[in-house]
């Protein structure tokens, strides 16, 4: 047996054992992605009845639907007052105790409450941590960052299997032979299709990283300080509880390190109803900026202290923080996107075309294609595996041989581990179970397929 065809054979076992782990999850991130790809028309259709108001006369102060909204919802503090959408959209005020927040939909004519909303209950909310979370915190969220890192391992090893040795021109590598019998056509369409979107994929799998609890939250954060000298701040958030996190990152008088001792943490008390009146001077001040909605606009706890109007939009380069000044409504600092350290602005420009909201309709449509031909590639793959198992085993590809540990193939591994550090550990811990447990044991060792004295039964090496 020559070595490419071990080494092709020892990729190809690697390629199985990271699909057998990272398949559910792959099907399980892009149907809930796809879903999240379209937030914004998603939110807006469930708001549809809150934006379209039969509103006759003079709309209410400010001030006045924010007493409506606390007063709907005893206990609470006023956090942020969201701009409306028009001139028939209902007022939309968040109001919280401690980490609960409840967005409080207020009639701008009359001041009847039309509807008391968790904002952890919404929809969107909670589809967000089904899919970065499982439900699960950061718990759930490891779990996501392990399952990513070995799709990336999968897309890698997928790559070698795919690249052209013996082809009938672009047949099988560029287009799917129909003609040819169903186990060319089922490998050529997982195969075909991978190629096709393995950019956007690695794309999405490494845009993703950022948001998980350990990659985001411990990991980069270690190398962004060890490389600065100093503790860092980064301007998005990670793990447990990351949508709370999200909003409270979002008001906060800071970003990314910069301090204006003037201006406090938002989402405190305010001492008493009076203070609501400067929301009625800084309203019209904040739609006259025309920043990318939504746009919030946010109380301080400090007599005369500088409120907060951000743009909390998903396309996160068109992202601005404002601080004006209660009484005259002059700025008193502006934030824009461009301030943020270079790396913040690598991670939420990469998170905003994650989500489908960098250029709009196209963005979306771009990811749902990829999406889609993941879930592809997953059904692909199940099928594939189905037909070619053996009864009364895995049917995971049998080792023929040691392969040789090139240089370029050192030199990949390091670097994933590098990058990936819990795929790195995993399969430290998978190697060491396998050679010192797994293969011990007659009937798993057989079951797995980790003998080498089976590979004679086993289909011979082929390019794909």
């Amino acid at each position: 047996m020559t070595q490419s065809a071990i080494t092709y054979r020892t990729i190809w076992r690697w390629h199985f054992y990271a699909g057998l782990f990272s398949i559910p999850f792959i099907l399980w991130l892009s149907v809930t992605g796809s879903i999240y790809l379209f937030r914004p028309q998603i939110e807006r259709l469930l708001d549809w009845r809150y934006d379209h108001l039969a509103i006759q006369g003079a709309r209410a102060t400010p001030a006045a639907e924010v007493e409506a909204a606390l007063h709907a919802v005893p206990g609470t503090n006023f956090h942020y007052f969201e701009l409306p959408r028009d001139r028939n959209s209902a007022a939309q005020v968040v109001v919280g105790r401690e980490k609960k927040e409840y967005r409080v939909y207020v009639d701008p004519a009359t001041l009847h409450i039309l509807k008391v909303g968790d904002e952890d209950s919404r929809p969107m909310e909670v589809l967000f941590y089904l899919h970065g979370e499982l439900l699960l915190g950061d718990r759930g969220s490891n779990i996501i960052e392990l399952a990513a890192s070995w799709a990336v391992v999968l897309l890698i090893t997928g790559i070698y299997l795919w690249w052209p040795r013996q082809t009938e021109r672009l047949a099988g590598v560029l287009y799917v032979r129909l003609h040819r019998g169903s186990r060319i056509f089922w490998r050529d369409l997982h195969a075909v299709t991978g190629i096709l979107i393995s950019a956007y994929a690695f794309f999405i799998l490494f845009t993703g990283l950022p948001w998980a609890s350990f990659w985001g939250g411990q990991y980069l954060l270690a190398v962004r300080t060890f490389a600065a000298s100093h503790l860092v701040h980064q301007a998005w958030s990670t793990g447990e509880n990351s949508a709370l996190q999200r909003r409270e990152a979002s008001d906060a008088s800071a970003m990314a390190g910069m301090q204006m001792p003037s201006v406090p943490a938002a989402h405190r008390a305010l001492p008493r109803a009076g203070d609501f009146d400067p929301l009625n001077r800084l309203l019209p001040e904040a739609e006259s900026f025309h920043l990318a909605p939504p746009v919030r606009i946010a109380p301080t706890d400090q007599a005369g202290g500088a409120w907060s109007v951000r743009s909390d939009s998903q396309d996160r380069p068109l992202r601005t923080t404002l601080y004006l000044d209660p009484t005259s409504g002059a700025i008193v600092m502006r934030e824009p996107f461009s301030q943020l350290p270079l790396v913040d602005r690598i991670v939420d420009t990469g998170v905003a075309m994650h989500e489908g909201q960098l250029f709009g309709l196209p963005n979306q449509l771009l990811g749902l294609a990829t999406a889609l031909g993941l879930i592809t590639m997953c059904i692909s793959a199940i099928v594939m595996w189905w037909r070619r198992r053996a009864d009364g085993v895995l049917g995971a590809p049998l080792p023929i041989g040691k392969p040789r540990w090139s240089f370029t193939l050192v030199a990949a591994i390091v670097a994933l581990a590098i990058y990936l550090p819990a795929m790195a550990v995993s399969l430290l811990v998978v190697l060491l179970t396998e050679k010192f447990v797994l293969s011990r044991i007659p009937s798993v060792n057989r079951w797995l397929g980790l003998s080498a004295a089976q590979a004679a039964r086993s289909p011979a090496p082929s390019a794909p």
